[in-house]
């Protein structure tokens, strides 16, 4: 079923405009198929703050057909923002404390951007450890990316994070390991995924924690479980990325060595851009370096034209799993303990 939108959040009208099925809460009222109730604790920066909402809403929105989705956004107080940002935040998100009281029958987590290996230093590391350790506790499944999939294993299974030797940016192929599980059922077995990260958890940070790696690469895990096969998903990646989040991405750090803040150009994005869009980017640096063009020229809309998703179709693939599973171990007795529900000899029932 759709996305409800029982807000006035932008991101739903913008959604709407985008072809995406929304519905109002009055329209949804009169359905009596089940809700399902998920968080989006929204750490990234404010100029991906919205596009992130949209990126997981239309996610969630294309996939399982067997409920109507409630998403609802909320932050931590401990990231920096904008006045502007603030702005919406308080006009369009909950608290922390509402969604506690409210509850949520599943957790996405985002990324933030914090290039620094040491978690410590990030000013909402406590606040999150705190979202962590409620969800494990009364959430039915939590989904995790990138940086947060890093804290996760630092937290609670005391792994930290290691720089790369240079950044892993790109889209690049991985294979599925455990093609048994439900998460990955239906999926291609050889697929891409984009990734943007300066650091790692390896294979063997999470194989000493006893996780399950499902989705492996030559450049790292990206699809991890815990021990019970559902209670924290982690992605070390970003399936979640629109066709052009790498593009904009170049282009935001491309401004940063401008005005001084980066001592290199950044690199194109690995396995991203055709061969004919690296000539215009080439062409374009070039009049940069020459001072015939600034920031403002950055030809986005000519390259978009030329860019191709080759993760899309399996990330929904892999959501419409993870919603089914959730929806399946919340289907039952919902008075037990979450651990209860759970047949340590075949963790989910659903094999």
């Amino acid at each position: 079923m759709p996305i409800i939108a029982h807000s006035d959040l932008p991101s739903y009208s913008r959604l709407e405009k985008e072809g995406e099925i929304v519905l109002s809460k009055d329209r949804a009222s009169n359905q009596t198929i089940r809700e399902l109730h998920i968080g989006l604790l929204n750490m990234m920066p404010d100029a991906a703050l919205e596009a992130t909402e949209r990126q997981f809403f239309r996610l969630i929105g294309n996939s399982n057909q067997i409920a109507q989705f409630f998403v609802h956004p909320f932050t931590l107080d401990s990231i920096n923002r904008s006045n502007e940002a603030k702005q919406h935040i308080k006009k369009f998100y909950k608290t922390f404390d509402e969604i506690k009281g409210h509850g949520l029958d599943a957790l996405i987590i985002t990324g933030a951007h914090i290039e620094d290996p040491d978690l410590s230093k990030a000013p909402f590391l406590k606040d999150l450890g705190e979202v962590i350790d409620w969800s494990y506790n009364n959430v039915t499944s939590t989904l995790c990316s990138c940086l947060t999939s890093h804290a996760v294993m630092e937290l609670k299974y005391q792994q930290k994070r290691v720089p790369l030797k240079s950044k892993c940016w790109g889209v690049f192929p991985h294979n599925v390991m455990d093609r048994s599980h439900p998460l990955v059922r239906g999926v291609n077995t050889i697929f891409d995924v984009p990734h943007s990260r300066f650091n790692e958890v390896n294979r063997s940070q999470f194989e000493k924690s006893n996780l399950k790696i499902l989705v492996d690469s030559e450049f790292g895990p990206h699809l991890v479980v815990s021990e019970d096969g559902l209670r924290t998903v982690l992605f070390q990646g970003h399936p979640e990325y629109d066709t052009i989040s790498l593009l904009k991405e170049y282009k935001r750090d491309l401004n940063s060595y401008l005005l001084g803040k980066k001592e290199q150009k950044p690199p194109y994005p690995d396995n991203y851009l055709s061969l004919q869009a690296e000539a215009i980017l080439d062409e374009f640096n070039e009049a940069i370096d020459l001072g015939k063009m600034t920031i403002d020229d950055f030809p986005e809309a000519l390259l978009s034209k030329d860019i191709n998703n080759t993760w899309h179709d399996t990330t929904i693939a892999i959501i419409n799993n993870w919603i089914g599973c959730v929806y399946q171990v919340t289907n039952k007795d919902i008075k037990k303990p979450f651990m209860d529900k759970i047949n340590p000899n075949d963790p989910l029932n659903l094999y």
